[in-house]
């Protein structure tokens, strides 16, 4: 229901529920969706014209159904598991394991949906993260609040995004450079977009507190209505009582089911640090300022890590191979790193790449890079 790193609460929480529950309704009720906020799963696609489309939110099994509780592991690597009830409706049964690392704010998620009917069904399966949008009063919406994916330059989409509903193109909305990026309103939309990377952010640019949500996407399979990331800003309660929240939603592929058969989604979160200066997010951590080389010897950037450790350059001959490298400063998730080093370059470097070594020393991937060449790019 709630994530916190450092002093910074990333989710939404609807205080008419908070520490409440409410089952889910009975067969024959009208319906209703209590909103408690937080992160959930939910089944795609949704509708209500027949038994293949989801008729939610509401307050069914899947949402609001009691799941039990265990503990997976405990120690350096803390996990933790959800077993929910079957849905008669949509034959789908939830399961969910979140694991937390003693050396990293990494979460990962492994959810899966099981048919748990007596014939075959196709459903996505969605992550649905409500992030919170209040301004510190609470009164009103934050005008800071960012979320970003990268772009589909072969986007199904025309522009590149879909609005399934809401009227026309949401304000706060700019995509070029590769990149999506919506700045929150508070106006009712649902955008969906074929990002194609991966990823996706929602930044806190008062704060600089950033929350990045990692996933794997299936060349050549079906999504839901094709969309592969979905956000979506409220903006319909009544103005004398308004919540505050953008969901952030990853979608599965769709999957057909024969009776007990399972299939598993797997999802991480990386809180760090970044406003809303998000340029291109890496399996390390996010870029808000690439590299630069000036002056010939000074080396600049800013950064949100994913890792506690240290950060590296490495250069690099024109062929690609490593001359030498230079450990340039500590670092970690809980401070944007914003380098500013004098730097020598040794003979035949042709680029320098910056990596993450973690604190045990495991190289976690690129960070960004850079031509140090004479007249090069980064020049």
């Amino acid at each position: 229901m709630q994530v916190a790193f450092g002093p910074h609460e990333y989710l939404f929480v609807n205080k008419e529920y908070e520490g409440k529950y409410l089952p889910p309704l009975e067969p024959d009720a009208p319906a209703k969706w209590y909103n408690y906020g937080g992160d959930k799963i939910w089944p795609l696609p949704e509708g209500r014209h027949d038994d293949q489309h989801w008729p939610g939110p509401v307050a069914d099994a899947l949402d609001d159904g009691d799941y039990a509780f265990s503990i997976v592991s405990q120690g350096t690597a803390c996990r933790v598991r959800l077993d929910g009830p079957p849905d008669l409706r949509t034959g789908l049964q939830y399961s969910r394991e979140i694991g937390l690392q003693a050396d990293s704010p990494k979460i990962s998620f492994h959810a899966v949906m099981k048919n748990a009917s007596a014939h075959a069904i196709e459903w996505s399966m969605q992550s649905v993260t409500q992030y919170n949008t209040a301004s510190p009063s609470g009164n009103e919406a934050s005008a800071e609040i960012w979320a970003f994916t990268a772009a589909n330059e072969s986007s199904a989409y025309p522009g590149g995004y879909y609005v399934r509903s809401g009227k026309g193109k949401p304000p706060g909305l700019n995509i070029e450079n590769g990149l999506v990026a919506l700045n929150y309103r508070f106006f009712e939309s649902e955008l969906w977009v074929d990002t194609q990377r991966g990823w996706l952010a929602v930044a806190d640019a008062a704060t600089q507190y950033a929350m990045v949500e990692r996933f794997r996407i299936q060349d050549g399979k079906e999504y839901p209505g094709k969309a592969t990331v979905i956000f979506y800003t409220n903006g319909s309660e009544p103005p004398e009582d308004p919540l505050f929240y953008l969901e952030a939603e990853i979608n599965s592929l769709m999957v057909r089911l024969q009776p007990g058969e399972t299939y598993a989604m797997d999802t991480e979160w990386y809180p760090t640090r970044v406003g809303k200066d998000v340029l291109e997010v890496t399996v390390a951590g996010v870029v808000a300022k690439h590299l630069r080389v000036s002056n010939g010897r000074k080396l600049t950037g800013t950064f949100g890590v994913f890792y506690p450790g240290k950060v590296i350059a490495s250069f690099l001959d024109k062929d690609g191979k490593q001359i030498s490298e230079v450990k340039l400063r500590r670092v970690t998730p809980k401070e944007l790193v914003n380098l500013e080093e004098k730097i020598s370059f040794p003979k035949g470097a042709n680029r320098l790449a910056l990596h993450l070594i973690d604190s045990h020393s495991q190289d976690r991937g690129l960070l960004d890079e850079v031509s140090v060449a004479p007249g090069g790019a980064g020049e």
